[in-house]
């Protein structure tokens, strides 16, 4: 049986049957938003991983850190990796910039 949700923030089909729980990591993750914006976590959403998804994208916060932009020490990881089996260094402008050190990654694995 298909579920259909009332709220638009939680829109779209899911089945009772599919329901993923919430992880750990998510669920601090919105309770830090609701802490700092004082607002209450939807039961259903606290059920749902796809419904605390959706919950956190339209709660998060706009302003993010200054770090926001720079690549994750996995891709940083690998991108050393890459550069140490292929002989090459890794530009310095990819440590600033994720999305220059993923074009990077792609164009040298």
């Amino acid at each position: 049986m298909a579920h259909f949700s009332r709220n638009p923030a939680l829109s779209g089909p899911s089945n009772d049957y599919y329901l993923l729980p919430v992880t750990d990591r998510q669920m601090r993750y919105a309770r830090a938003i609701a802490q700092q914006s004082a607002l209450e976590i939807p039961v259903e959403a606290q059920r749902d991983r796809r419904a605390l998804s959706n919950w956190i994208s339209a709660h998060k916060p706009d302003d993010p850190s200054p770090f926001a932009n720079y690549p994750t020490g996995k891709q940083v990881a690998f991108a050393e990796r890459i550069a140490r089996t292929k002989r090459r260094q890794v530009p310095s402008e990819c440590f600033r910039d994720k999305q220059a050190m993923s074009l990077w990654i792609d164009h040298n694995k």
